[in-house]
Formats: C-alpha cells, sequence, structure tokens
C-alpha cells in the first residue's frame, strides 16, 4: 500500500469513529461526501491532492455548532491527530489553515483571510453539500436537531448578518435558505464548482416555489 494512501485510510477510520453520534447532517456520511466532491473537483484543479484528501476529511472533525461555539476545537483535533501519522509539517499546518478556513461563517469576517486552490476546492466541496437535495435534507435536519420552526411568514431572514448574529440564530429552518444557501452558488470558487452548483440551485428555487404553494393551500 502507498503510504498517502495508507495515511488516508487511517485518517478516515479516526474520522468516522470521532463522527460515530454526531448530528445527521454532520456525520461521517457528510464528510464522505464532501472528500469524493473535493476528489472530483481536484481533477480539473492544479492542487496537491493529499492536502486537498486530508483537509476534506477533516474539515467537520469538530464542528463550532456542537461545541459551544467554539472553531477552535476542530483545528486543535486534527493538527495533533496528523502530528501523530508523523506528517510533514507544513502539510499539517496547509490542513490546520483549511479547517480553520473553510467554514460560511468565515466569509462574514471581515480583514485578511488564508487562501489557497486547496482550501478552495475544499470549501466548494463542503459548499455543494450544503445545497440541492442533500442541502435541504441537512436544513431541516439540522433545524429539528434545534427544535426550529419550518417557517413563520412574520419572521424574514437577515441577509446583513454578522458572524455572530449567524452563528446564534434561531430563525426559522426557511429563512436559512435566503441567509446561506441561496447565496452559496456565487460563493463558489471552481468552474467544476460553480457548474454542479448551478443546478442545485435550481432545484432549491423549485422546492421553495412548491413549499410556499403548499404551505398557502394552492396546490
Amino acid at each position: 500500500m502507498h503510504a498517502s494512501e495508507e495515511l488516508i485510510n487511517k485518517t478516515k477510520t479516526f474520522v468516522k469513529d470521532t463522527l460515530a453520534d454526531a448530528e445527521g447532517g454532520h456525520d461521517w456520511f457528510h464528510t464522505l461526501r464532501v472528500y469524493h466532491n473535493a476528489l472530483l473537483i481536484s481533477k480539473n484543479e492544479n492542487v496537491n491532492t493529499l492536502v486537498v484528501q486530508l483537509g476534506a476529511l477533516l474539515h467537520d472533525i469538530a464542528d463550532s455548532k456542537f461545541n459551544n461555539g467554539d472553531d477552535t476545537i476542530g483545528p486543535k483535533i486534527a493538527r495533533e491527530f496528523l502530528f501523530k501519522l508523523n506528517i510533514d509539517s507544513a502539510i499539517i499546518e496547509h490542513v490546520v489553515k483549511i479547517i480553520e478556513n473553510v467554514s460560511f461563517n468565515k466569509s462574514l469576517e471581515k480583514g485578511q483571510k488564508f487562501n489557497s486552490l486547496e482550501l478552495e476546492v475544499v470549501q466548494d466541496a463542503d459548499r455543494l453539500d450544503a445545497i440541492g437535495a442533500i442541502g435541504i435534507s441537512r436544513c431541516f435536519n439540522y433545524g429539528g436537531f434545534k427544535n426550529r420552526a419550518l417557517y413563520n411568514p412574520e419572521i424574514k431572514p437577515n441577509l446583513n448578518m454578522s458572524k455572530t448574529e449567524y452563528k446564534t440564530s434561531n430563525a426559522p429552518t426557511i429563512n436559512h435558505f435566503y441567509e446561506k444557501l441561496l447565496l452559496l452558488k456565487d460563493k463558489m470558487n471552481t468552474q467544476t464548482g460553480r457548474r454542479i452548483a448551478q443546478k442545485r440551485h435550481d432545484y432549491m428555487l423549485g422546492f421553495l416555489n412548491q413549499f410556499y404553494d403548499e404551505w398557502n393551500g394552492k396546490i
């Protein structure tokens, strides 16, 4: 077995075990979908494939949403795990930077941010899993997990949220489409990501039209 293949297999096992009891939208299967998305996008990008693979597999190892908003835990766990595998320090630092910067809420921060082609690939891969049929499923699964209302016409989406407001929002699930999901199409970094995102975006628009018709008794 090639050395990098062994590293990936060990990482998959670690992530699968770590996320064994995770919420359904942020579990091992989410990570696996992001991993496959990242491999697909990488075919058309000049990137360090090992960095992309490790970044995708470890990107949600400790999502801040399930750790009292603390976004330092995931990078710390990843760094410690990779260090034990004796991976080159430059690769470790790159993967950690990807984990620190991949989330949508990071785009709500002001100031200079880390960027790399590898981050762009993992970010697109993660965002693709937030839209389309899977994205809709994950959105309502998390809304149920947080006991949020499906929809309340009196509560309008907040389209100018700060990072803090975004992370602490308890708005109805439908609002999340406007506050995040429908914005992702125009935030994709790669050509492959944009192509796939457009199809999934259109699917969500169709879903919303159907939702409102049913809500208002038109169908």
